[in-house]
Parts: C-alpha cells; sequence; structure tokens
C-alpha cells in the first residue's frame, strides 16, 4: 500500500496571520480560527497545495530547517491534528 499524500487545505479556504511566536489561521470552511506554533505553519506551507507523503515531507524539513532528530511518529501525530482540523487533508 502507498503511502498516503497530505496536502494543505486550499489556501482560498486559510488566512494565515503571523503573530510573533503564534500563527493565527483562520479556517474559512468551519468559521473557527485556530492559533498554532511552529512547527505547524512550516508543515503547511511546505506540504502547499500538491502534497507530500510523510517520508517525503520528513525529508523536505530536514533539509530545510536543519534537523538533527526529526521524529516520523510525532510529524504524522501532528499531520493527523491538521486533517483533524481541517487544516490539511489526505488524497
Amino acid at each position: 500500500m502507498p503511502d498516503p499524500v497530505y496536502s494543505a487545505a486550499p489556501a482560498d479556504t486559510l488566512r494565515v496571520v503571523p503573530l510573533d511566536a503564534f500563527t493565527a489561521i483562520y479556517h474559512r470552511a468551519s468559521g473557527i480560527t485556530h492559533l498554532v506554533a511552529s512547527p505547524v505553519p512550516e508543515i503547511l506551507a511546505a506540504l502547499g497545495p500538491d502534497g507530500m507523503t510523510l517520508p517525503a515531507l520528513t525529508a523536505q524539513l530536514v533539509e530545510r530547517y536543519d534537523l538533527l532528530d526529526a521524529d516520523g511518529a510525532a510529524l504524522r501525530a501532528r499531520l493527523d491534528e491538521l486533517v483533524a482540523a481541517g487544516l490539511a487533508r489526505i488524497a
């Protein structure tokens, strides 16, 4: 079975506003504003509309942010939370 492909919610459904250490993300479809911290904005930016698999996302985040101890299980948990909140989806 191939790895699922995660993608960010369409850009026109989100309003993203950086607020110092936090980022407010208004999800137009649900009317909910999420207050998130790193690495959520970075994950959503990396996923983009085309999406990627967990291994590809992990590799990109490791390269982009020079991570030494990337935890695939923790990243999958964050992705599952983003999907549940409607900020990401599984293709």
